[in-house]
């Protein structure tokens, strides 16, 4: 397995396209009952090989990943060959910007001195999406990018 088993809640949401996929290798409804019943690490395998290919679709997709931390946030632009970092650091001890009013805070005062921006870029290796995955193993979420292009603006 190259990424990680999709979750119970993640199956069953994509219960319509793990039927696809067992019907493109001929396995009737039947057959995987007989499958998971009677071959278990056969049903393991196809499982796996499933969570590879939804992962792989779901990382050549993304374009925008961000991390949080009470202090940190580390925004990532996904690109051809490379990925842009901003990240931004919160130097005062008494805002957490997980919460809802330290997030307010930094919203408000985000050219504080108290708020430090750092930019870097990376290339890919020869796996770029196993190097995506890297960073949503660290707690990365996908986005739609809104907070690193607003950010862009300041460090560009």
């Amino acid at each position: 397995m190259k990424y990680a088993r999709l979750t119970k809640e993640q199956f069953e949401e994509l219960h319509p396209e793990f039927i696809n996929f067992l019907a493109t290798q001929s396995i009737t409804a039947d057959e995987w009952e007989d499958i998971k019943k009677n071959k278990p690490e056969v049903a393991e395998e196809e499982l796996d090989i499933f969570s590879d290919l939804v992962w792989e679709g779901v990382l050549s997709k993304a374009q925008y990943l961000e991390n949080m931390s009470a202090s940190q946030m580390f925004l990532f632009q996904v690109e051809e060959t490379k990925m842009s970092l901003i990240s931004l650091k919160v130097n005062k001890e008494d805002i957490d910007i997980t919460t809802k009013d330290g997030y307010a805070w930094l919203q408000k005062n985000y050219m504080d001195d108290a708020v430090e921006f750092f930019t870097s870029e990376k290339s890919f290796s020869s796996d770029k999406s196993h190097d995506i995955f890297s960073i949503i193993k660290q707690g990365a979420v996908i986005t739609k990018g809104n907070l690193y292009q607003f950010f862009e603006r300041f460090v560009g």
